[in-house]
């Protein structure tokens, strides 16, 4: 049997928070899904909060991630926002699970941690903000748009497509990340 790593406990916490839920996860299950003991889990971590911690936080770094990938160098903001859109996407489905807890399960960590998370959050809605307000500086958006609404509103319905999306389904990750860039610009034209 191969030995566990700490990563490998965190992982296996993503794949069981994003399907069940914090609340709705035990060290038992935890370990069940892992195949070993769950009091086991204890000689990787402290406890479930320092997994949702983990999880959370890799959440976050991924999609900070793919947000300076995308505002990198000195694309037209209509670009910068398909590359917003891209790698919000490509989060969502390569990181699924990791994402999905990020997304759903951040108010169920402790006070402290969660303000650190809201403000890389904030940080990363600011990509979009900050994208959409050189867009109507640079009179390529509509000079009517506010920024801060329409950061929401994409963010709103880019973050649905963990609810909807199947791999299997008619469309594959690039149609819609097609799809979603002529949604988002003809909203913001």
């Amino acid at each position: 049997m191969t030995r566990l790593t700490r990563d490998d406990i965190v992982a296996g916490a993503g794949r069981r928070f994003a399907t069940h839920g914090y609340h709705g996860t035990s060290m038992r299950d935890l370990g069940d899904d892992l195949g070993i003991l769950g009091s086991s889990i204890y000689s990787h971590v402290g406890g479930k909060q320092e997994l949702l911690v983990a999880v959370v936080e890799r959440g976050a770094a991924f999609f900070e991630e793919a947000a300076a990938h995308a505002l990198d160098g000195d694309a037209a903001p209509s670009e910068r926002m398909r590359g917003l859109i891209e790698g919000h996407v490509g989060v969502l489905i390569d990181h699924r699970s990791e994402a999905r807890t990020y997304l759903t399960e951040v108010d169920f960590l402790d006070e402290s941690v969660q303000l650190r998370v809201n403000i890389v959050r904030d940080r990363y809605e600011d990509a979009f903000r900050s994208t959409i307000a050189a867009g109507i500086d640079q009179g390529a958006f509509r000079k009517n748009c506010d920024p801060r609404l329409a950061a929401i509103y994409i963010l709103s319905i880019l973050n649905s497509l963990d609810r909807w999306y199947d791999e299997a389904g008619r469309l594959n990750a690039t149609e819609i990340v097609d799809d979603l860039y002529r949604f988002v610009i003809a909203a913001l034209n």
